[in-house]
């Protein structure tokens, strides 16, 4: 189990919920720990619950380009009053609402023997300006079933890893979490029941999945690609399906290059990586989940060269780092603006070279034996591939290259044979 930091014991008001925020040192989006005690009208503690939560929204801006929009629990008036410990007719609730006018909330229901989440319901209020430029103005909710395993009853549920939620534009993230719905008269249980996350991955040894080296830079902080940690990221296969069709095809290996006050190169691991996304007639987006909170996007985009020829392009890149990385501070950054991997919609992109994408000044993405088809895939395969610059160079210099051994080995044979037919005339001349 993942050792957890202590936190003090939280203060009992009768007849109400409590929510204590624990000011800790900031992680990601200056999340703080949220702590709730969900008492009923006799101060009996039902709900107990303590995490941390940010929140990650795309919305559509009034020029028709898509940013993101981070929310976390910092505001200074976050409320509790719709939690309930729920009757006979409703289910306990914990709740929270914060900043302009955002909530959260997760219901609970139980059998005889566990308890478990049954609902998440996220309200955002789009006219925060937080949402800058934002199209639709107003509250928007989504709402995620089914949201937690079955946990015995009478025992807390434990969660250090990093958990995600994705529904519509909204990634929700959860960790540090300890939570018993249903408490038993009105004492939070010492039984604790971990997730798998957990069990499996204990926390200070995550970094395992990961090649982290540190760059030296003589005067500049900014990335560098001079300096390359020994070996180069494994190559990963991902693809997405729309039912049962593969409609995403994406390998290619991927490292990280973040410069803050420690420069340092990350390894993307394939094999802990996980792959989630949205397919579409012009637009496209492949999310890969490390496992190590980290999360990269790629967003590619359809255009129209003419009136018959249609290409297809890596739009935009949004990188969020929630683990700090040799310390370094947690980051969420993105660049919509690129016009790269740029090929005939059908086809795939291909590049075998190593590429740089620039995200921001402290972030760059590296790819390795890329090749890319995010749209019109058939059987499951790549559709012929347009290879890269660099490639192409290659390609074209390979041939070149042999042509003149060839021709050289063929002018040094010519010499040869003159020389040797020299030689025999002379001899015969001799006798």
């Amino acid at each position: 189990m993942a050792t957890r930091r202590p936190w003090p014991r939280p203060l009992s008001l009768s007849g109400c919920c409590l929510l204590l925020l624990v000011l800790g040192s900031p992680r990601f989006f200056q999340s703080h720990a949220v702590e709730v005690d969900v008492k009923d009208h006799s101060n009996t503690t039902c709900i107990y619950a303590k995490w941390m939560m940010s929140f990650l929204i795309k919305y559509e801006t009034n020029s028709s380009e898509y940013k993101n929009a981070t929310l976390d629990l910092t505001s200074p008036n976050i409320t509790h009053d719709r939690s309930t410990c729920g009757n006979k007719t409703h289910a306990p609730l914990l709740a929270v609402e914060f900043g302009a006018g955002h909530s959260w909330s997760i219901n609970f229901t139980k059998t005889n023997e566990t308890y478990q989440g049954n609902s998440i319901s996220f309200t955002y209020n789009t006219s925060d300006p937080v949402f800058k430029d934002a199209k639709t103005k107003g509250l928007i909710t989504v709402v995620v079933k089914d949201t937690l395993p079955p946990v015995q009853l009478n025992t807390v549920y434990k969660c250090h890893h990093l958990d995600s939620i994705e529904v519509a534009n909204v990634s929700q993230f959860f960790w540090d979490v300890t939570l018993q719905a249903f408490v038993q008269n009105g004492t939070v249980s010492k039984n604790d029941s971990t997730c798998e996350a957990d069990r499996t991955t204990v926390a200070p040894t995550t970094v395992a999945n990961l090649t982290t080296t540190p760059i030296t830079t003589a005067s500049s902080p900014l990335p560098t690609t001079t300096s390359k940690p020994v070996e180069k990221p494994l190559t990963g296969n991902y693809s997405l399906k729309d039912g049962d069709k593969t409609c995403l095809l994406a390998t290619l290996g991927l490292q990280l290059n973040v410069s803050q006050e420690k420069p340092v190169l990350v390894n993307i691991n394939p094999k802990t990586t996980y792959v989630t996304g949205s397919c579409g007639n012009t637009s496209a987006t492949l999310r890969l989940n490390d496992s190590n909170s980290r999360f990269i996007d790629f967003t590619f985009a359809v255009k129209n060269t003419s009136a018959n020829t249609q290409r297809f392009y890596l739009k935009e890149v949004n990188i969020t780092l929630i683990s700090s990385i040799n310390g370094s501070e947690p980051l969420n950054a993105g660049n919509n603006n690129l016009s790269i991997w740029d090929t005939f919609l059908g086809s795939s992109y291909m590049c075998q070279k190593e590429q740089t994408v620039l995200v921001t000044e402290e972030l760059q993405i590296h790819t390795f034996d890329l090749r890319i088809q995010p749209f019109r895939v058939q059987d499951n395969k790549y559709s012929k591939a347009e290879e890269c610059f660099a490639d192409s160079d290659l390609n074209f210099l390979i041939p070149i290259v042999v042509g003149v051994a060839l021709g050289f080995l063929i002018i040094l044979v010519f010499i040869s044979y003159v020389i040797g037919r020299r030689k025999s005339r002379t001899g015969y001349q001799s006798v």
